[in-house]
């Protein structure tokens, strides 16, 4: 199945006052690349959380931002009135010792705060997560979703193009049978010019057409061209659950050269022609083919 590599999602999930948001935006890339922007209580699930979006995309550069919040009936710290106790106490022997007439505010004791505001680590952290690990699993599929879409749409449009492809080079092989007996007639011609009343060599003609034939023809390059298109619609069918990015650029690379060749070998205007029409339409497959995982 077709996927695109671009995409947006963002998911939530709450409980017990507890608020987790997921946002997850893919971009086009070579391989897949993470980038996380986690809240510190998150920072040792970066690899799980990378591990989870591995197992559903495999192409493109990922952006995860993962955000916290808290309800008002939810404590985020705890504070240690003992420790913020003998912090009080120590400030009254200071302020006796230094003779300090001025009182203690509690402006002055909130500057030890981080020493006696903890967070309750064990009580909070495995609710947490498991919040966590439903909002990425909700962003994740809505992602999926949003690629998967784009990617029909992608496929539709790429699909169209290599089925007028395939018809071209049916008219291009036929039309190339036709240009043999013309090229064959076209090369007398020019002997018959060239000699005139002198007697013509005609096992010498034969050689040249035979050489001729072989150089016009085009038979290989379409047979190849029909393996390539019919791995190509194999590749992009629906079922197909693999990434077929590469699979298709490496497929295109071998049309176009084999249209290269077909233009080499045609000398005829007409078919010139077409051999242009496939080129700018493999083009602009290739161009879609960037977009895909």
């Amino acid at each position: 199945m077709i996927k695109s590599m671009t995409g947006f999602s963002k998911a939530e999930s709450k409980k017990d006052g507890y608020v987790v948001t997921v946002e997850l935006k893919s971009l086009n890339g070579r391989y897949l690349e993470m980038n996380t922007r986690l809240p510190k209580n998150l920072t040792h699930k970066e690899f799980e959380i990378r591990d989870l979006i591995k197992k559903t995309l495999c192409r493109g550069t990922v952006s995860c931002f993962i955000n916290f919040e808290y309800e008002a009936n939810v404590k985020p710290f705890d504070i240690n009135l003992e420790l913020a106790k003998q912090y009080y106490e120590s400030l009254k022997k200071l302020k006796t010792k230094l003779k300090i007439a001025e009182a203690i505010k509690m402006s002055d004791l909130l500057t030890f705060a981080p020493n006696f505001s903890v967070r309750d680590e064990t009580d909070n952290s495995e609710t947490e997560w498991k919040l966590t690990k439903d909002a990425l699993s909700k962003a994740i599929n809505q992602l999926d979703m949003m690629r998967k879409k784009e990617g029909q749409q992608i496929a539709k449009d790429m699909n169209f193009r290599m089925k007028k492809i395939a018809d071209t080079i049916e008219k291009v092989d036929a039309m190339s049978l036709e240009k043999i007996p013309q090229e064959r007639d076209r090369l007398r011609m020019r002997v018959a010019q060239l000699f005139e009343s002198d007697e013509i060599d005609e096992h010498r003609i034969q050689m040249e057409l035979v050489l001729l034939s072989d150089k016009l023809d085009i038979s290989e390059e379409c047979v190849r061209m029909r393996s390539h298109i019919k791995f190509y619609n194999q590749a992009t069918d629906p079922k197909e659950n693999d990434s077929v990015g590469k699979k298709l650029n490496f497929l295109l690379q071998e049309m176009n050269r084999e249209v290269n060749t077909i233009g080499s070998k045609c000398s005829d205007a007409e078919i010139a022609q077409l051999v242009m029409f496939m080129k700018e339409e493999l083009e602009r497959i290739r161009e879609q083919v960037q977009n895909i995982e």
